[in-house]
């Protein structure tokens, strides 16, 4: 009961949150997604760290269509960005190297960092 009670919440949470709150629900969802695959590239369970690069590589996907690129130069440079992210995404999946996903991670984490700024920014202005 409490499984599907959480189900739920997880559910309406994802349902009714704002643009702002899904974004910074994505991007936490890629640092955690890309941490698990790093973990299981060092166990070599080849099947986790697929699923959870291929998480990643979605959410990258869904940030990339979603960004409005006429809002200016810096959507180009962060539109830029996401691509390399997805391109080492798919290297890391290829090889499980983890020196390939460590090239990632930190601009998979600086990418939501920079989002939680623009967040509090934009609610301070």
């Amino acid at each position: 009961m409490y499984t599907q009670g959480y189900s739920i919440y997880k559910n309406n949470s994802v349902n009714y949150a704002s643009k702002d709150k899904l974004l910074l629900m994505l991007v936490d969802g890629a640092v955690k997604f890309s941490k698990m695959a790093r973990q299981a590239i060092i166990d070599k369970n080849i099947k986790k760290a697929h699923e959870n690069i291929i998480k990643t590589e979605n959410i990258f996907g869904e940030l990339m269509v979603s960004l409005d690129r006429s809002q200016g130069e810096w959507t180009d440079q962060i539109f830029s960005v996401y691509e390399f992210i997805n391109y080492k995404l798919v290297e890391a999946n290829l090889t499980k190297k983890v020196e390939v996903i460590d090239e990632a991670i930190p601009l998979i984490e600086e990418i939501r960092d920079l989002w939680y700024e623009v967040d509090k920014r934009a609610k301070r202005a």
